[in-house]
């Protein structure tokens, strides 16, 4: 190979699926944010018990619901620490408080975008701590209070960094400072 020239995975011999899989280095919980009520204040917590099936004990999404479901999609929510300056300079800010923007989970270091599984038959889940496994489900959309909260244009500047869901497969406690991988899924956790 030429100075300068970059080889293809192919040529490497390593696959697509292989690389779905690598990852440079754990993340880290930054933040844990609780939302009691719905539309309520949002409440700052060094940890928290993860619930199997249900969501994050005191978090509104963990109560019984008629317009939630049993092993729903939406049990925690995460967002990458590296979005919030991304979506401060989209909406002319220097700084934004990542409980502004009310997901449970703010993780560093890690893509989470990219830890969503690309192949339905290999899935990928994320082990946080020693016990806590959960399956990021899909993106975190925005809502239309990001407008209110960060200003005209934040529904905007959120799209595309507003995080993702998951659901809880193995519980556990989550506390700052937990490592955050990206681990194959193996048996053991109910289908979905």
């Amino acid at each position: 190979m030429k100075a300068g020239q970059v080889s293809s995975p192919q040529a490497d011999g390593i696959g697509l699926r292989e690389l779905t899989t690598r990852f440079p280095h754990p993340g880290r919980i930054e933040a844990i944010t609780l939302r009691p009520q719905r539309r309520g204040e949002v409440v700052a917590v060094e940890s928290v018990r993860a619930i199997s099936g249900c969501g994050l004990e005191g978090d509104h999404y963990a109560q019984p619901s008629r317009s939630r479901v049993e092993g729903g999609k939406r049990q925690v929510t995460l967002i990458q620490a590296e979005h919030l300056p991304v979506v401060a300079a989209l909406t002319g800010k220097s700084y934004i408080d990542a409980a502004l923007l009310r997901r449970n989970l703010v993780v560093s270091g890690l893509n989470l975008l990219a830890a969503h599984a690309l192949f339905r038959d290999q899935p990928l889940v994320l082990r946080i701590g020693d016990s806590v496994v959960l399956e990021l489900t899909g993106h975190c959309d925005p809502c239309s209070r990001m407008e209110v909260v960060l200003g005209p244009g934040g529904f905007n500047a959120m799209r595309g960094h507003g995080g993702m869901n998951a659901r809880i497969l193995a519980g556990g406690m989550i506390r700052l400072g937990d490592g955050v991988r990206v681990e194959e899924r193996t048996g053991g956790f109910p289908e979905r």
